[in-house]
């Protein structure tokens, strides 16, 4: 049987660890469409990584108590690489798509980013705040969905030069997928043993040669996926795939 498998962030649980309370959306979940009750044992992630065995203590409209049992190993065990995927704005149901998928492939991290050939452009700092919260919960829903008990991060968007001049990932593996003058990532050795990598795919117009440039000065590495030119959704989904293939659990 699967599990049936609910989301509560830490500070929902008890000091002691011993209990927690549901709220909104998971408490009307689990009484109105599930019709679980009082003594049925359900699953509660952290989505920190942490996962619990519970029994439903009491069950009203808009929360419940929960007792916990034991903690358990999550249904589906994180991957060794802590892939962060950078990603050019996309029009929404686009953008939804490439989120809910990354995380689905175990994805740590999503990374919104302008850049000067984007399919969008934000109005403001409340309607990037919406599509956050919007990507947010399309990252906790695909979690539950897969197994995952960490929730990967969606962060405010960046511009493109924010995001490659970033004084404080220069130590990490990044990688720059264009649609040319670059080379196959099988031939970037440097890479073999990577366990932090940041991918980076650009939008349905490509890159500007000064945004190829940008990045190569500052030690990104530039890779193609193949002679065929790929939608922008499509690239971001194969290069995570094949991050994780090559350096993470999808082998």
């Amino acid at each position: 049987m699967s599990r049936r498998r609910f989301y509560a962030p830490p500070e929902a649980f008890s000091s002691d660890l011993k209990s927690l309370t549901l709220q909104a959306e998971e408490a009307r979940h689990l009484r109105d469409v599930l019709r679980l009750r009082p003594g049925d044992q359900v699953h509660v992630f952290d989505g920190a990584g942490k996962e619990f065995e519970c029994a439903i203590e009491e069950s009203r409209k808009d929360s419940a108590r929960l007792t916990v049992l034991a903690e358990v190993a999550p249904a589906r065990s994180e991957s060794p690489l802590k892939l962060t995927l950078a990603v050019a704005l996309l029009k929404s149901d686009k953008f939804d798509l490439v989120v809910q998928k990354a995380t689905e492939l175990g994805v740590a991290r999503v990374v919104p980013v302008t850049t000067r050939l984007a399919d969008i452009r934000l109005r403001d700092d409340s309607d990037a705040n919406k599509r956050v919260a919007r990507w947010q919960r399309i990252t906790l829903e695909a979690s539950k969905q897969s197994g995952r008990a960490v929730v990967p991060e969606v962060t405010k968007p960046v511009s493109f030069a924010e995001l490659v001049q970033d004084a404080d990932a220069a130590g990490q593996h990044r990688l720059m997928f264009s649609e040319r003058e670059g080379q196959s990532l099988l031939d970037m050795k440097n890479i073999l043993e990577a366990k932090q990598v940041t991918a980076l795919v650009g939008s349905e117009g490509g890159w500007t040669d000064e945004e190829i440039a940008l990045a190569s000065e500052n030690n990104w590495g530039i890779v193609t996926l193949g002679g065929r030119t790929l939608r922008a959704e499509t690239a971001a989904i194969t290069a995570a795939v094949l991050l994780q293939y090559l350096y993470g659990d999808l082998s």
